[in-house]
């Protein structure tokens, strides 16, 4: 059974295009559309209150369960949500359709845990290259996000894609040798470390006997 978090009301609307759009939002609404299983791509409009809720309560991931104009039923995964640069405001979202069963492709968040033994006693720095996991599996069990325990990274020690452990009947969509979080020196340390080799000074060469540095002048005047 869903849960209240997961359910999505939705109306249909009969106009497009940017001065409807703009329209809508002016109301409280968020335009968006509804795509997917072979059947046309569908406009229907959200409450932008509601939908913003829903955001907030983790449900990214989740499948929802949508009731369109207040009695068909569908259940569908948020693709994407565009944001106004500035004020962050909702201005559009995609859903697909999908069955409760099917398989479908996720990208979910990485969230670490715990304090690495590098940082912790090695005085490095923990670099999040990806926040996210590409993977593949069942749309009704898809997480809100993946966790990694990075207690036991050293320094100069990563986790891998390969490394991250899944949920069952997920698969890895991605290449698995691909680094998402490094354990490194921090940036003062690597500076100090190439200002000491900057400022160590340069080896001499002393001439050996029989030998004369570069550039000497080896004419001599004889003896009269």
């Amino acid at each position: 059974m869903a849960s209240l978090k997961d359910n999505l009301a939705v109306e249909t609307r009969s106009t497009a295009g940017s001065t409807a759009s703009n329209s809508l939002r002016r109301a409280g609404k968020v335009p968006a559309v509804l795509f997917g299983h072979g059947v046309d791509a569908l406009p229907v409009a959200l409450d932008a209150k509601a939908f913003d809720e829903l955001l907030h309560s983790g449900a990214k991931n989740s499948l929802l369960h949508i009731t369109i104009d207040g009695k068909t039923k569908d259940t569908a995964l948020l693709r994407e949500v565009q944001r106004d640069p500035i004020t962050r405001r909702i201005l559009h979202a995609d859903l697909q359709r999908v069955s409760a069963t099917e398989t479908v492709g996720a990208s979910l968040t990485l969230v670490t845990i715990g304090v690495p033994d590098g940082v912790k006693n090695s005085g490095g720095v923990m670099d999040v290259i990806f926040h996210a996991i590409d993977v593949e599996g069942p749309a009704n069990a898809i997480p809100p996000n993946i966790e990694v325990d990075v207690t036991e990274l050293g320094l100069h020690q990563h986790v891998t894609a390969g490394d991250v452990k899944l949920p069952a009947n997920f698969k890895l969509k991605m290449d698995p040798s691909t680094v998402l979080i490094a354990i490194e020196p921090s940036r003062t340390e690597a500076q100090a470390a190439e200002t000491a080799a900057a400022a160590a000074p340069a080896p001499v060469e002393v001439p050996t006997v029989g030998e004369t540095t570069p550039g000497a002048d080896t004419t001599q005047g004889s003896a009269s």
